[in-house]
């Protein structure tokens, strides 16, 4: 895919600086980027670069004040990174919209249907009674399990499982690993100390404009639904249990493990590592901060919190600084105690 660079300006509400008619057909890091590629740059550190890549063209501040010449054609956009990013989307989007059609071997089940401009790779099973959107991409060995519904737009990378009665929304993608709608982790105490499995008879639900990263296992419920709200992103190596609600527009980063039936607000920040007990709430637009165990209700929106268990964050600061100074203050009182 080849673009002017007038082209790319016009997309990004952006202004040319120099040739407009230079052609681009690769997007690359300032750093690294040859003749033909478009980088940008949004770091200020990285700016000697700019006067030196081999880049045909860069994105650029339009607040930023040149210190020499460059020899590469320059858009100049509010936001750099946002305008890169806004590219980035429609890259992927063209790579994606190049896999149509159905490869062989692949099964799909009886009463199931599926929209127009889809791709179905090798291996793929979709199940009995599915509803399948438009411009759908299921890539190779992906299993969708019977009665899922999938919105138009959405991706499934290799190898996701899609258990029965599975919803996902659109414009949504799954990456590859992922499992969504396994049974949560109910077990009841026997007397003997034996443990009996409590079936797990719900699903989970996922709205549009979510992401799913690599081997993150989402649980179904018990009953009702495990629920994935709107614009949600989640990182790789995440362990979301049953009857859990995560709210909009939250991320979570990987290998935290949210546990059965807490409720997870908006614009929340989940760092990596998080640990979050069960049937607590957390409040919109929280903050938690990396390896911190939750282990009550945040009840204050924008709380920041850090620290196993989790605290406030400036608190946390202030302690852990207290923390460190404990063997100088234990050496001290030691000394005290010889002099007494």
């Amino acid at each position: 895919m080849e673009f002017t660079v007038q082209q790319i300006a016009e997309l990004l509400q952006g202004t040319v600086e120099g040739d407009s008619s230079v052609k681009v057909s690769t997007l690359a890091k300032i750093e690294e980027a040859q003749a033909g590629a478009l980088a940008f740059l949004s770091n200020p550190k990285y700016e000697a670069y700019l006067y030196s890549t081999s880049a045909s063209a860069v994105i650029v501040s339009d607040k930023l004040e040149l210190k020499k010449a460059t020899a590469a054609t320059l858009i100049r956009v509010s936001d750099p990174y946002s305008s890169f990013s806004t590219l980035l989307h429609y890259y992927h989007t063209a790579l994606l919209a190049s896999k149509t059609g159905v490869e062989e071997p692949c099964f799909m089940g009886q009463g199931s249907q599926i929209g127009e401009n889809h791709y179905r790779g090798a291996f793929s099973y979709i199940g009995a009674n599915c509803k399948i959107g438009a411009n759908v991409r299921i890539f190779p060995q992906v299993y969708i399990g019977d009665n899922v519904q999938i919105g138009d737009n959405t991706t499934i990378f290799a190898g996701v499982k899609l258990y029965t009665n599975t919803v996902v929304g659109s414009n949504c993608t799954i990456h590859s690993g992922a499992v969504l709608g396994s049974d949560g982790f109910g077990w009841a105490p026997q007397p003997d100390g034996t443990y009996k499995a409590v079936p797990q008879i719900g699903n989970v639900i996922l709205e549009d404009d979510i992401s799913i990263g690599a081997n993150t296992a989402i649980d179904c419920a018990t009953m009702g639904s495990t629920l994935i709200r709107k614009g949600t992103k989640i990182d790789n190596l995440v362990q979301i249990a049953h009857n859990v609600e995560i709210g909009s527009d939250t991320v979570v980063a990987s290998q935290t493990g949210i546990s059965g039936s807490t409720r997870v607000g908006n614009n929340c920040v989940i760092a990596g590592q998080v640990g979050i007990v069960g049937h607590i709430t957390i409040a919109n637009k929280t903050t938690v901060g990396a390896q911190s165990g939750v282990s009550k209700s945040i009840k204050q929106e924008g709380t920041i919190i850090q620290g196993s268990p989790a605290f406030d964050y400036k608190q946390n600061l202030r302690a852990m600084t207290v923390f460190r100074k404990l063997p100088d203050l234990q050496r001290e009182i030691e000394l005290l105690k010889e002099k007494v």
